[in-house]
């Protein structure tokens, strides 16, 4: 009589594997895709404007005319707070530096500390937020105790105390700025992250695919990570946001980037002060007006993708349904009954 011998071993599940894994972006793509009105006005406008500022900075150097800390070319020094003209469109500053080359460079540097403080705080906050979500116990409420701590702090103030511990550390470059600013984002990501990972460790596809024997890392990995991260994008693009003004924010008060590292708009701005008590208002006017209209990209971008996503406040497109040729309705038309005298319909 012939034997089965069956595995005894963990069996990798297989309850939903592609669709749990990618579940979370295929909402997110669809509801995109199904957005209208002011929602998607703001979605498309802000990635508008935020693609231009993304341009306008990886291309910098192509675009501006001079470096950022550039005050003399042909042998001949730059005019110290010339006003706009046709060789400087932005004029130049009190150290004879174009405005327009500075203002440009700053979005360069803006965008190079954005997206390092997103990518690592992005990458340590849904981390955690998986952790403690998912095995909750004691690694919980040591990372819930500490993320409250610092999601009290203002930002900005905890983000000039970071600024001062890691630039006794690695010195006031990019990287310094960026870490200042991954601290302050962190609890923020942790917090959503958290929330989503506690609802689905209860799901169905994770408890079945922790019966089938599956590693904690492959239940993370492979069942909660793709359903944990559709609010993620929204905070993401709002932190884009904040990230920028919290920089200028460092660099109004000196405790930005060194400004013989690169251009950067907290810093123009707090040397244009005295300019514009003595009328020289360009100084200001565009690295104010540059990292305005960069904040508000990100800022409907991150509102619109809110919307959309938010299942309180999306509207959907109502969309015709049609059906198969063969189940479509048709019309029967019944043979005619033949005629009954009444004398034999009575008996």
């Amino acid at each position: 009589m012939a034997t089965t011998t069956l595995p005894t071993g963990p069996i990798e599940p297989t309850v939903s594997a592609a669709a749990s894994r990618f579940g979370g972006l295929r909402r997110i793509v669809s509801a995109i895709r199904e957005a209208r009105g002011v929602p998607k006005f703001m979605l498309w406008t802000g990635a508008a404007i935020s693609a231009l500022f993304v341009i306008t900075a990886v291309f910098a150097p192509l675009i501006a005319p001079y470096s950022f800390d550039t005050y003399r070319s042909g042998g001949h020094n730059f005019p110290k707070q010339g006003s706009p003209d046709g060789t400087h469109w932005f004029g130049t500053t009190v150290q004879s530096l174009d405005v327009l080359s500075r203002t440009i460079y700053g979005a360069r540097t803006a965008l190079e500390v954005m997206v390092l403080a997103v990518i690592f705080s992005l990458i340590l906050g849904v981390l955690l937020g998986l952790l403690a979500g998912y095995f909750g116990g004691w690694l919980d409420r040591i990372l819930v105790l500490v993320m409250d701590a610092l999601f009290a702090f203002p930002y900005l103030l905890l983000a000039i105390v970071a600024g001062f511990v890691f630039s006794g550390i690695s010195g006031g470059g990019v990287v310094t700025a960026a870490l200042s600013i991954t601290v302050v984002y962190i609890p923020q990501y942790f917090r959503v992250v958290r929330a989503s990972a506690l609802s689905a460790r209860e799901a169905t596809f994770v408890e079945a695919a922790r019966a089938m024997g599956a590693k904690p890392s492959v239940v993370i990995r492979k069942y909660l990570f793709g359903n944990v991260i559709q609010s993620v994008p929204v905070i993401t693009t709002m932190n884009a946001a904040d990230a920028i003004g919290t920089l200028a924010g460092l660099g109004f008060l000196g405790l930005g980037i060194q400004p013989t590292e690169a251009a950067e708009w907290g810093y123009d701005l707090d040397r244009a002060i005295d300019d514009v008590n003595a009328g020289m208002w360009w100084t200001c006017l565009y690295p104010g007006l540059a990292m305005v209209i960069a904040i508000l990209g990100f800022t409907l971008l991150g509102e619109g993708l809110n919307d959309v996503l938010n299942p309180t406040m999306r509207r959907r497109r109502i969309s015709k349904v049609l059906l198969p040729a063969h189940t479509r309705r048709r019309t029967v038309t019944a043979p005619a009954l033949p005629d009954v005298p009444e004398g034999e319909a009575a008996k």
